[in-house]
């Protein structure tokens, strides 16, 4: 089996009722859930929230497979982190040992259904324990102290020539569940990166700047 999870809050104080709040015409949480949906390595859905209200909007959409997880107050905090929630809701609810856990971030809208195909293609293509996805950034990094991190100013590359970083883009995590639950993190064992070549996922929505950048960039994708 394949579980989806996607942790969501009624209480974010960057952006009030952030998960639910219209983006190009449909509540935040609707961009991913449709991809999962579609997507046919996909069981199943869980989305956790603390808020009746996301409930009732995340099952409004009447996808077959979503349900909901009410998480305890004590993990819906400002301070709770995600792997919390994530081993609140495993104790609680019976897998198998080799299924896999997905974990996906509803401030990563531009995520779509074959990435979550060919990232599970990859993660058992190269027998990797877990994987996460990035984004290739190209940009010279330089210390504070005045040293470049990823070049040689001597020999600038051309941009076209420069393979740049990969930067975590915080769309989507993958593990088996046994492996999430013994080391208590989203990641484990050996690691494989999945590369998400459009430079909009690079976008995480975290405050009104994101958000306005994301719309645009998503309403242009949708002309």
């Amino acid at each position: 089996m394949k579980i989806a999870f996607i942790p969501v809050r009624g209480g974010s104080k960057s952006i009030p009722r952030k998960n639910i709040k219209l983006f190009c015409g449909k509540p935040l949480i609707w961009w991913n859930l449709v991809q999962l949906q579609k997507c046919p390595i996909i069981d199943e859905v869980v989305v956790a929230t603390d808020d009746p209200e996301i409930r009732d909007v995340s099952l409004s959409f009447g996808f077959s497979k979503v349900k909901i997880y009410m998480r305890d107050e004590e993990n819906a905090r400002d301070v709770s982190s995600t792997e919390s929630v994530i081993l609140e809701y495993l104790s609680k609810n019976s897998y198998h040992d080799e299924d896999l856990f997905i974990l996906v971030q509803a401030t990563s809208p531009f995520t779509r259904d074959d990435d979550f195909e060919k990232a599970y293609e990859q993660l058992l293509n190269e027998e990797a324990d877990s994987l996460l996805s990035t984004t290739r950034f190209k940009r010279f990094i330089w210390s504070e102290d005045g040293r470049p991190l990823n070049y040689d100013f001597m020999l600038r590359p051309r941009r076209q020539d420069f393979s740049g970083l990969l930067v975590e883009n915080g769309s989507f995590y993958m593990a088996k569940v046994r492996a999430v639950i013994e080391n208590k993190n989203r990641l484990n064992g050996k690691i494989t990166t999945y590369v998400m070549e459009d430079p909009c996922t690079s976008i995480e929505i975290d405050d009104d700047e994101d958000w306005i950048i994301a719309e645009a960039l998503m309403n242009k994708k949708m002309i």
